[in-house]
Parts: C-alpha cells; sequence; structure tokens
C-alpha cells in the first residue's frame, strides 16, 4: 500500500469548505467543448450521459481509446445532473477517455442491490459492444466510490473481466462500523442516516453492500483518495490495508484539511486558484497514465 500526504493549508481547507453549498447548488455550466453524442448504441438499459472533452489527436472508436465510467456520489439518494455533466467532463479531460456518468437507480426507492445492479448491467454493456475491459476505468465519489467498490466485487465473484483500474472518493466501505456514525468536529455529514435508506434492512456487515467485507483478491489497480478531515478517513485505511493485504494495487491519497466531498471543486471556474482541486485533477491523471496501452483483450 502507498500513501501519499497531499499538502494543503487549513485556510484552503476551510475556503473549500465555504464554496461547496454554492457548487451544489448551482454548479456551473458544462464547457461549451464538451461533446456530449452517445458513443454506444446502447446501454443496457440503464440511463446515463457521455460526455467527452476535446483531444488533440483525432478522436477514435470507444472500443480503441476505452472509456471511463463515472458513479456520482449524493448519499445513494440523490442526484445532481449539471454537477455530474461536469465531474464526467474533467475526468474525461485527466484519463482521455470518453466518460460515461450512470444514472443508477435511488434509494429509498430503490435500496441496495439496485444501484450495483445498474452499475453491473452498464458495464456487461459496453464489453458487450466491444470495449475491452482493459480499457475501462471505473471512478466514483462517496456513494459513486461505495457502489464501484461493491461492482467490482459482483464481476469478480461471477468471473466477468475486470476493468483496468478504478479511482474510489471517499466510499463507505463497512457499514457496520459506528467509527464514523457521529459527525466530527470538522462539521462532516455522517454517512449512516443514507446508509440506513440504501441498506433498507440488508445486513450492514456483508459483502457487496459494505466491501470491506468481500473477497479482495484479484481486484484491479485502486486510487482511493479521502479528506484528511473526514469522518471515513479510518474507513478508508482499513479498506486500504485490507486491500493490501489481499494482494490489491492500492494508493490512497490523503487530503490534509479536506472534508468530504472536496473534490467538487473542480468543477468550479476558478479551481486553478484551489491548488488542491488542481492538486486532485493530476494525482488521477498521472495514475490513470498507468494504462493508456491496456491490452485490447475483453
Amino acid at each position: 500500500m502507498r500513501v501519499v500526504h497531499i499538502a494543503a493549508t487549513f485556510a484552503e481547507g476551510v475556503a473549500v469548505r465555504s464554496r461547496l453549498p454554492a457548487i451544489f447548488s448551482a454548479p456551473p455550466v458544462l464547457d461549451a467543448a464538451a461533446d456530449m453524442t452517445p458513443l454506444l448504441p446502447c446501454s443496457g438499459g440503464i440511463p446515463g450521459t457521455w460526455v467527452t472533452a476535446p483531444r488533440p489527436e483525432p478522436a477514435r472508436p470507444v472500443t480503441e481509446s476505452g472509456m471511463t465510467i463515472y458513479l456520482h456520489g449524493g448519499g445513494f439518494a440523490y442526484s445532481n445532473p449539471p454537477l455530474e455533466r461536469i465531474m464526467a467532463y474533467r475526468l474525461s479531460q485527466v484519463t482521455g477517455r470518453p466518460a460515461f456518468a450512470v444514472d443508477y437507480r435511488l434509494a429509498p426507492a430503490h435500496p441496495f442491490p439496485a444501484a450495483i445492479e445498474d452499475v453491473v448491467a452498464a458495464y456487461r454493456s459496453f464489453l458487450s459492444q466491444d470495449v475491452p475491459a482493459g480499457r475501462i476505468l471505473l471512478a466514483g465519489e462517496s456513494a459513486g466510490a461505495t457502489l464501484l467498490l461493491s461492482t467490482l466485487l459482483v464481476l469478480a465473484q461471477a468471473g466477468d473481466p475486470l476493468p483496468a483500474g478504478a479511482v474510489a472518493l471517499s466510499p463507505v466501505t463497512d457499514f457496520a462500523a459506528n467509527h464514523w456514525a457521529t459527525p466530527s468536529d470538522q462539521g462532516c455529514d455522517p454517512a449512516d442516516p443514507v446508509g440506513d435508506q440504501y441498506l433498507a434492512g440488508a445486513r450492514p456487515d456483508q459483502a457487496p453492500q459494505s466491501p470491506l467485507y468481500g473477497d479482495l483478491r484479484g481486484l484491479p489497480p485502486i486510487l482511493l483518495a479521502v479528506g484528511g478531515d473526514e469522518i471515513l478517513l479510518h474507513d478508508a485505511r482499513r479498506f486500504a490495508e485490507a486491500a493490501t493485504t489481499a494482494g490489491v494495487d492500492i494508493t490512497l491519497d490523503i487530503y490534509d484539511h479536506m472534508p468530504h466531498a472536496f473534490q467538487a471543486t473542480v468543477v468550479s471556474p476558478d479551481a486553478c486558484h484551489l491548488p488542491t482541486a488542481t492538486t486532485f485533477l493530476q494525482r488521477v491523471g498521472e495514475w490513470v497514465a498507468r494504462f493508456p496501452a491496456a491490452p485490447a483483450v475483453r
């Protein structure tokens, strides 16, 4: 396990916290350069949005370029499409691949395992349309990061080809834990209320809903990022340690003084003035660069 501490000042942490409410309530407009043309005929019956950032080289078919599957946050119960489209665009920029933002079903109307089933169905549909597993990346934040890890476990257990790698930002990996159930003095949100409506009676100490309890052997490389002030920090550490024990290539990035959802600041037009936002995108881009020439096999 590689642990990387991303330096940031306390003042920047305060600045990030102050900007998040406005970002969530009134996301900026998506860059006009974003291409939202669907790149494949279907997505397994699961709704979603394609977002492709411009590249200097000529566009290639998604079966050659690969793709990023993006899973939004929102406590398993909420969606913010304008914000999610910009996040997908930023991911497309730094990964060099088109991104597909999955519009998975939400609790409480559709509790566990509905959202996981949606992600698995979308992933399998892309494989069936000749996108090589080795050229697919999964990226998710908060609830989306939890779903990402759960999806990997379901795919591995079923014997499906696994993606090249996964970027998980602030996931809940153990719903049975109580170390994050009470907000810290940093004002982070408790995770158990959303967990209750998501699980809807499913056991919190079992996988895939709580990825920590799953068989992690054979999972692809994972970049796990978390804010240093999050109540989910310990949760992230425990998962990284378990994954390391299982032989998974995992990197844990800890962003000093950052709250939950700090990565949302990358959508801000002046994100360049927030060093952590810029660093976050650079870290993801550098990590993804490990997989530029994934073999074209399924």
